[in-house]
């Protein structure tokens, strides 16, 4: 029997239940370019980084979330940084919906 893991996403975006994160707006990391991926990851660790990382005023919150598609390991990370993807990250361009609301961190 094989269990679906638990996907997170670390920002300091205010979201809600349901909400879905798509590509194709600003991404709220590096220079701010249109995004064409969404990221998220496997690992709560990876999860508090990215909201560390994220631009912006608000608190850091990492939410559970799922991906609405095909999705792939993050080459960010898996080809440059972190060969064999330890850091469990991922990247869709299907987008993500908001499963749990937040997680404080």
């Amino acid at each position: 029997m094989s269990t679906v893991p638990t996907f997170y996403h670390g920002t300091k975006a205010d979201l809600n239940l349901g909400d879905i994160l798509q590509n194709g707006y600003t991404s709220n990391y590096g220079s701010r370019r249109t995004a064409k991926f969404v990221y998220f990851t496997a690992t709560l660790e990876a999860a508090i980084w990215g909201a560390e990382l994220a631009l912006g005023e608000g608190r850091e919150r990492i939410y559970i979330v799922e991906p609405l598609g095909f999705y792939e390991d993050d080459p960010n990370l898996t080809d440059k940084k972190f060969p064999g993807n330890p850091t469990r990250s991922y990247r869709t361009s299907e987008g993500l919906r908001v499963v749990y609301p937040t997680i404080a961190h």
